[in-house]
């Protein structure tokens, strides 16, 4: 395919598709499919199962529940100062690379509020209080530092320890399958028994390198401004231009430049796309400045407002949400009849795994 290449919106939404294992459930184990998507935003705790379930053949959820109590999967703020379910591996190798954005981002919302306190002296005195390895709230740490940090208020001191300052990981039983439970917060070394990576000093920025590769392999072909959409930082023109003779080129519709890696998977247009369920936040919408792929403009907020989608022909064309064993569906378009029931046949599925087997009542709500 020529470097010069245009790529419909219908290339790019398969291509997506294909990547987040989404064009057909993938044999990978759920550690694998954590690693190859490069996390799952999970700030709602309950979320990340139905992505999974959505992705992977035969999904057991005490199969992600185990890899949180075994240390292999945590729950950090990473890309875009959001909760994220990544694997210990990428949580030490990618903490120090997003540590300048989770402050500025942090300090965005609390600047006022934190203005004239040393915020390295502030993260040193953070680290003592958990240098004990107890588990700790954000109002617990941040009432431990509230006398000698008395103006900013718990909230605003709470924020910017844990989403920022302190390389932290939230404990379970906080995101396993079926369980309610408040956020305890250890730093990332008590858990995984190392320090994060330090920040290379490589002008070539290997980190950012990696996470590019990472990204492409996972949403590609995708521009530059998707890949900072996805995490959020905005450091990443050396690691793209290092990267630049291993990458192939496209344009889309609109002009834009597209990088991809040689060998991953572009289907033909005209794959046929199953019926998923994906929930809140899932990064196959919010992984893109451009979310043109997949979501019409029309229904754009719809991504960042915490609605769970379902999509049809590989598309948002409705919301979902699960209550009292129901699945309720609300389309967005009016669905064709063949539309209508590989919808109600996924949602019955989906019915059934998150009531563990006791119901597969589905609603599909009728459209003004």
């Amino acid at each position: 395919m020529s470097r010069t290449a245009v790529l419909g919106t219908r290339a790019l939404n398969r291509a997506t598709l294909a990547r987040q294992l989404l064009l057909q459930r993938a044999g990978l184990t759920a550690a694998d499919a954590v690693a190859h998507l490069g996390g799952l935003q999970a700030q709602e705790p309950q979320e990340p199962f139905t992505g999974l379930w959505s992705r992977l053949r035969a999904f057991d959820p005490a199969e992600l529940s185990d890899l949180l109590v075994r240390r292999e999967v945590v729950r950090v703020h990473l890309m875009r100062r959001t909760v994220h379910l990544v694997t210990a591996a990428d949580a030490l190798a990618w903490r120090a690379r997003h540590d300048a954005m989770l402050r500025q981002r942090t300090l965005a919302t609390y600047r006022r509020e934190l203005a004239g306190v040393d915020l390295d002296e502030l993260a040193a005195a953070g680290r003592e209080v958990l240098a004990d390895g107890e588990p700790r709230s954000m109002a617990e740490l941040a009432r431990a530092l509230a006398p000698r940090w008395p103006e900013p208020g718990p909230r605003a001191l709470g924020e910017i320890l844990v989403a920022a300052l302190l390389p932290v990981v939230q404990l379970p039983p906080r995101g396993l399958w079926r369980t309610k439970a408040g956020v305890r917060n250890v730093l990332l070394s008590t858990w995984l028994g190392r320090e994060a990576d330090p920040l290379s000093q490589d002008p070539t920025d290997p980190v950012g390198r990696a996470m590019a590769r990472r990204y492409l392999a996972a949403y590609g072909p995708a521009a530059s401004a998707d890949l900072r959409a996805w995490c959020g930082l905005a450091g990443l023109p050396a690691a793209v231009s290092a990267l630049r003779e291993e990458l192939v080129g496209f344009r889309d519709e609109r002009g834009r430049e597209l990088l991809d890696l040689p060998d991953a998977p572009r289907p033909d247009p005209d794959t046929p796309a199953p019926v998923r369920f994906l929930p809140a936040f899932d990064n196959a919408i919010l992984g893109y400045h451009d979310r043109g792929r997949i979501i019409d403009d029309a229904h754009r907020g719809l991504s960042v407002a915490g609605e769970r989608v379902v999509l049809v022909d590989g598309r948002v064309a409705a919301t979902w949400r699960a209550a009292a064993g129901t699945v309720t569906v609300a389309p967005l378009r009016a669905l064709s009849r063949p539309e209508h029931a590989e919808v109600t046949e996924q949602a019955r599925a989906l019915a059934s795994f998150l009531s563990d087997g006791e119901s597969d009542r589905v609603h599909i709500a009728t459209r003004d």
